[in-house]
C-alpha cells in the first residue's frame, strides 16, 4: 500500500513526470511555469515532497523522482491518459475531457480503476 498523497502532490508529481520527458533536467521554476503557480509555492511543494522521499533535488536545482515519486505519477499520468482518452472517444470536448480526467484520476480506486480500464479497453476503446 503506497504513503497517502494529496492531490496537489500528485499533480506536482505527474508534472515532474510529463517535464522529465521533454526537458533535459527539471527546475522548479519549468514546474511553474507549467502549472502557472508562483516559484515560492512551488519551492514550498518540493520541499514537502523531498521530506516524503518522493523527489531529490541536486545542488544544482534539478529535480528528480525517485522510485515511489516515479510510481505514484506513472499511475496518475495513467489515469489521465486513459480517462481522457474514454471520454473523448464518447464525445466529450478534449480539453473538457482532460479537466474532467484530471479530477477523477485523483479519487477513483485501483480497483474501481482497473475495472473500468478494463471494459473501456474492451466494449469502448476496442484494445
Amino acid at each position: 500500500m503506497r504513503t497517502f498523497v494529496n492531490e496537489s502532490a500528485e499533480n506536482y508529481l505527474e508534472t515532474i513526470l510529463i517535464l522529465s520527458k521533454k526537458l533535459p533536467v527539471v527546475r522548479s521554476v519549468d514546474v511553474a511555469n507549467e502549472l502557472n503557480f508562483k516559484k515560492s509555492s512551488v519551492s514550498i511543494a518540493m520541499k514537502n515532497l523531498r521530506e516524503k522521499n518522493q523527489i531529490t533535488v541536486t545542488d544544482a536545482g534539478y529535480i528528480y523522482l525517485t522510485d515511489e515519486g516515479k510510481e505514484i505519477a506513472e499511475m496518475i499520468l495513467e489515469r489521465h491518459e486513459f480517462f481522457t482518452e474514454v471520454l473523448v472517444k464518447l464525445g466529450v470536448d478534449e480539453e473538457i475531457a482532460s479537466e474532467d480526467a484530471c479530477r477523477i484520476e485523483h479519487v477513483i480506486s485501483k480497483e474501481s480503476f482497473k475495472a473500468i480500464k478494463e471494459y473501456a479497453d474492451s466494449k469502448i476503446l476496442n484494445k
